[in-house]
């Protein structure tokens, strides 16, 4: 497929992610939900996909993912990883009875900072056909920086003299 036109300077595509809750025993709750999966959005208004007594799962639609060269080290890692991946941030509200997604990224790095904020986020696997075009954007915008040397740690002191074994100075 052709992804030329979306080299854009942000290029977006659109994503519907697939929230799932499940019937669990125990004390303190009902029922867990998760994330099920990302797909290609088909656009619409949020819709219950299977309502039954053992299964809700419940599409939200409309999520915008987009390029940001200053983004391109953690599409990077994203796209390197054994399993590219779209990042999923979810909410409850209080006095919510339901969580919903709350925002998406293909980011590794602006998932890790969600998280820092004490965002929950969750993981799905990419279809390929976004793993290819977040690669093909790659391949024309970034460049990974080179590997700087380290030079060893030096025994001198910061007056330039070696330090004598059991000298703090």
């Amino acid at each position: 497929m052709d992804y030329s036109h979306l080299m854009a300077h942000n290029p977006t595509m659109k994503v519907a992610v697939i929230l799932s809750r499940e019937p669990v025993e125990s004390r303190w709750e009902s029922h867990r939900w998760q994330l099920l999966g990302a797909i290609p959005d088909p656009g619409g208004a949020v819709r219950d996909l299977v309502d039954t007594p053992a299964m809700l799962q419940r599409l939200h639609p409309g999520f915008d993912v987009t390029l940001f060269k200053d983004e391109d080290e953690g599409y990077y890692l994203n796209v390197t990883s054994e399993e590219p991946s779209i990042f999923v941030s979810i909410r409850h509200d209080e006095g919510a009875e339901d969580p919903y997604p709350f925002q998406c990224t293909l980011s590794y790095n602006e998932a890790a900072r969600w998280m820092d904020g004490s965002e929950k986020v969750e993981r799905v696997p990419a279809w390929p056909e976004l793993v290819a075009w977040i690669a093909q954007w790659l391949e024309v915008n970034y460049r990974p920086e080179p590997r700087r040397s380290q030079r060893p740690q030096s025994f001198e002191g910061k007056e330039g003299k070696l330090r004598e074994k059991g000298s703090r100075r």
